[in-house]
């Protein structure tokens, strides 16, 4: 995993590094002057404008500087608070203005042209982080230049990993500098941490030793039921069973359209929590609940219950979360068993009473904290957050994940991957990750999320046979 700190971590690190603060500089000079020559193709004949500021994110630029002469390019270095309106032509700029210590609105001049193609921006290369994006949250101060690359010092930072920060900072590669950042308590999700969290059927396996229980939809939400049961089965659950209370899933509405594979179980449409603890519960090996299920006085009785008594890992979802409401802390408080609740924005309101706000760490990590559960904050970087602090962050989504059904596939996935042993914080982030490689692996355009199913053993192959990387 990659670790990600805040601009306060940052600087804690950096004060307990044994080398001095010049050491630091010029190794980050020489981490920036590597990634541009590499940009450039080569050093001789190409020109290099760096925007350097008065503090160590200037000097950093000014020691690359130093090393790119060396190597024959032709440096100008600007002074970022005297910069002209238009800069000079160059192959390459270099931002190195002002770093995660910003806070007051930043308007830097248009980039330079390339020499010879004046209709024609030259490539940038951030130091850090691309100056004018807040470190912590993500959220950008003026209009800050929108780099293709950046070499980020010691560690990512939450600003070049949430959004909008991360488009501005384009491809972020890490330069460790030799620093200790073994502190960290948040982390990007590689393919290579997938591969090593996914689960391996043992070759004397058997269905049950995987099953697990989904327990959604509602009259007119039979797709939000059939869309988890499928993502289960995708998640590593040999034996899935659905039930929508109230509701024939042997033969009636709700199972219409549903996974082939999917056995149907009759629940009643009042105290089914009763019914589930009084079947066969002890069975199955995780449980999920809420995509579709209503939001029937009944209905959000027998959540609070099952959430409340339920022995198994269990994933509360949609209209479960909403039956919880702001009585989640309370209604989590004795669970005997790991649970996983996956908001987006609307649904985090609800559970906390307020927005996620712009730092979606601290949010993510707050809730964990208040309920006891594992928190999975979607949004265009998934953050999932355990109630001890630790948090995850999962980048390679796709805006196409926008669309209804996908978050039921989600909440299938992370249910199967449960019931096949794995612990709840590498499941969820392994189901995000695997969700948005599914993604990435359709072919461009309209995506619905029935597609994602028939994409997910793709992702899980993928996975497999990628080397480490976000």
């Amino acid at each position: 995993m990659i670790p990600i700190v805040t601009p306060e971590e940052m600087a804690a690190i950096d004060a307990a590094a044994p080398a001095p603060v010049e050491a630091l500089i010029q190794r980050a000079g020489a981490a920036l002057a590597r990634a541009a020559l590499g940009m450039l193709g080569g050093g001789y004949g190409r020109r290099v404008t760096v925007l350097a500021g008065r503090g160590n994110n200037g000097a950093d630029g000014r020691a690359a500087a130093g090393r790119l002469r060396h190597r024959g390019v032709r440096v100008t270095v600007i002074p970022a608070d005297e910069a002209p309106a238009a800069l000079p032509p160059a192959h390459l700029s270099i931002d190195a203005a002002y770093g995660t210590g910003l806070r007051r609105p930043y308007f830097p001049p248009a980039p330079p042209s390339v020499p010879d193609n004046p209709r024609r921006a030259a490539p940038i290369l951030a130091a850090d982080i691309a100056s004018g994006v807040d470190g912590l949250t993500g959220e950008t101060l003026g209009e800050p230049w929108i780099a293709d690359r950046t070499v980020a010092f010691g560690a990512l930072k939450p600003g070049s990993v949430l959004h909008p920060g991360a488009q501005h900072c384009g491809t972020v590669a890490v330069a460790s500098l030799d620093l200790d950042c073994s502190t960290a308590r948040a982390h990007l999700v590689t393919s290579g941490d997938v591969t090593g969290w996914l689960p391996v059927r043992p070759v004397e396996a058997h269905k049950w030793q995987t099953a697990c229980w989904v327990i959604a939809g509602s009259a007119g939400m039979n797709g939000a039921a059939n869309l988890a049961a499928a993502g289960a089965a995708r998640g590593g659950s040999g034996y899935v069973r659905l039930s929508t209370p109230g509701l024939d899933s042997l033969g009636g509405p709700a199972s219409m359209n549903a996974p082939t594979e999917a056995v149907g179980h009759r629940l009643p449409a009042d105290k089914w929590a009763d019914a589930v603890e009084t079947g066969d519960q002890a069975r199955f090996k995780a449980m999920a609940v809420g995509p579709g299920l209503g939001r029937q006085p009944a209905t959000v009785q027998s959540v609070r219950e099952l959430a409340r008594r339920a022995p198994l890992p269990l994933v509360i979802d949609g209209d479960a979360l909403t039956a919880l409401g702001p009585d989640a802390a309370a209604v989590l408080a004795r669970r005997p068993a790991p649970t996983v609740l996956t908001p987006h924005d609307g649904e985090y309101r609800v559970l906390a009473g307020e927005a996620p706000g712009s730092d979606r760490f601290a949010a993510g990590r707050s809730l964990a904290a208040a309920t006891g559960a594992h928190v999975l904050l979607k949004g265009p970087v998934t953050v999932v957050a355990a109630p001890d602090g630790a948090a995850l962050a999962i980048a390679n989504g796709d805006a196409r994940l926008a669309t209804a059904g996908t978050g039921d596939v989600l909440t299938g996935l992370i249910c199967g991957l449960l019931s096949a042993g794995v612990e709840p914080m590498r499941a969820a982030a392994s189901a995000a990750w695997l969700h948005g490689q599914a993604a990435a692996a359709l072919p461009a355009g309209p995506m619905a999320a029935s597609d994602l199913l028939l994409a997910l053993p793709l992702a899980w192959e993928d996975a497999a046979n990628r080397e480490a990387g976000p």
